[in-house]
């Protein structure tokens, strides 16, 4: 392991991991400040330019996901993307396997990334999903879901590269959970450059008075006053 990944996967073992746990059974989603560095956020923005190491490009009002773009990379990826995705998986492992024996989900997760995209791969999902997402004035995410194929880790991650009050203002994470016969709850997840949001894909499970159920979740970004915003994606299954 070289020192990037070993730096990162010191940071990683370093967060309150109990802490986010309880974030994510009460919320479906958690915070963690200081993930990377102003230069690492910076050093990525700054290769968003350089076509060459992006399998693909999105414009989302063509396909009414909202305004803006976004670039998923190609393999292999960034020294630091890859780190992230390697380190972090899992620390989730464990929480992804839980909720789903809650939920009556038979799938469970292998403890090692490299594993999970063996499987993925099995399958036919051999598109790398990690992505970087530029956003400029008036740019929004509308509410979505990071599926992709058979396979879906149920939880992932954002981190903030840009400067919320010097580089854009406006663009705040936005999570809602919609819970049976209930109207739909929104959180608003305040962010500094360099932290992460780490949060639910798709469900999670809560406690009710009759048992545990299931609610639905999805995640997009508001309108942009002004500025320019990124943000880079962390989704551990691939695509097909």
């Amino acid at each position: 392991m070289d020192a990037l990944a070993t730096n990162i996967e010191a940071r990683v073992n370093a967060i309150d991991w109990h802490a986010v746990e309880e974030e994510l059974d009460g919320f479906g989603c958690a915070t963690v400040g200081h993930l990377l560095t102003p230069a690492e956020c910076d050093a990525l923005r700054a290769l968003y330019a350089r076509d060459a190491l992006y399998r693909s490009r999105v414009v989302m009002a063509r396909h009414g996901f909202g305004r803006g773009e976004y670039k998923y990379y190609a393999y292999p990826l960034p020294e630091v993307i890859g780190a992230l995705r390697e380190s972090v998986y899992p620390r989730l492992v464990g929480i992804a396997n839980r909720w789903n024996e809650i939920m009556r989900i038979d799938t469970r997760y292998p403890p090692d990334h490299a594993d999970f995209i063996d499987r993925c791969h099995a399958a036919g999902q051999l598109r790398p999903t990690p992505l970087i997402l530029q956003y400029a004035q008036g740019d929004y995410n509308c509410l979505h879901q990071d599926l992709y194929g058979e396979h879906v880790f149920p939880l992932q991650l954002a981190i903030l590269l840009s400067a919320p009050g010097r580089d854009f203002t406006g663009g705040e994470f936005v999570i809602t959970e919609q819970r049976p016969r209930m109207q739909s709850r929104a959180e608003v997840v305040p962010l500094a450059q360099g932290d992460a949001v780490i949060f639910a894909v798709h469900n999670r499970p809560v406690n009710g008075t009759r048992g545990a159920y299931r609610v639905n979740l999805r995640h997009g970004v508001s309108r942009l006053r002004s500025g320019h915003r990124h943000t880079a994606g962390i989704i551990f299954h691939d695509a097909t």
